[in-house]
C-alpha cells in the first residue's frame, strides 16, 4: 500500500512536492475573484507578472491519452503541435470532470505538480526564455514561481512549441 503524503498545513500537493524535492520556489497567493474571466490572467495581474512568465495548466486528450500541456497565460494552446510533440495525432481538450478528477486538483488550479496521477507532460518551449515562471500551486489563488528547468525536471515534462499567441 502506497504512503500518503502529508500534507502541510495551508499546503497543497504541488508545494508539498517541491518542498519533498528539495526545489526552489515561492509562492504568490492573491484574492481570486470568481467573475474573473480567465484564471491566468488574473493571476497575472494580481501578482504584476507579465502573462508570457505565467503558464496555465491545461488537460487535453491526446489519442484517448489524457496529457498536460503547460503555455503562457497570454496565448492559446495549439492541439496539433501537442499532438506531435507527443507523437500522437489528433487531441483535444479533455472533459473537465476527468482532467479534476485524474488531477485531483479543481478546474482553474490544476497545477502541472503534485498531481494525483503522473500525466505525460508538454512544456511550451518559451518557458526558458525566462529565469523563473509562475504556474498554479493547485489551488485557485494560489501561484508558485520556480525556474523552468525545475519544473520540466520535476514533472518529466517535454519541451516543444505548443503555445501560439
Amino acid at each position: 500500500m502506497a504512503k500518503k503524503q502529508k500534507q502541510q498545513p495551508g499546503g497543497t500537493p504541488a508545494t508539498v512536492a517541491l518542498t519533498a524535492a528539495g526545489t526552489a520556489f515561492t509562492v504568490h497567493a492573491y484574492a481570486h475573484d470568481p467573475g474573473h474571466p480567465s484564471y491566468g490572467e488574473e493571476a497575472a495581474q494580481a501578482m504584476g507578472v507579465s502573462p508570457e512568465r505565467v503558464f496555465k495548466t491545461l488537460v487535453a486528450e491526446v489519442d484517448g491519452e489524457l496529457t498536460v500541456a503547460v503555455v503562457p497565460v497570454a496565448g492559446s494552446l495549439d492541439l496539433k503541435a501537442l499532438a506531435i510533440a507527443v507523437g500522437g495525432k489528433r487531441a483535444a481538450m479533455a472533459d473537465p470532470a476527468a482532467a479534476e478528477r485524474v488531477t485531483g486538483y479543481v478546474r482553474g488550479g490544476i497545477s502541472p505538480l503534485g498531481q494525483r496521477k503522473r500525466l505525460r507532460t508538454v512544456l511550451d518551449a518559451s518557458a526558458p526564455e525566462h529565469p523563473t515562471i509562475c504556474v498554479s500551486a493547485g489551488r485557485r489563488g494560489l501561484e508558485v514561481e520556480l525556474a523552468p528547468a525545475d519544473l520540466q525536471a520535476l514533472t518529466g515534462a517535454v519541451l516543444a512549441p505548443i503555445g501560439r499567441l
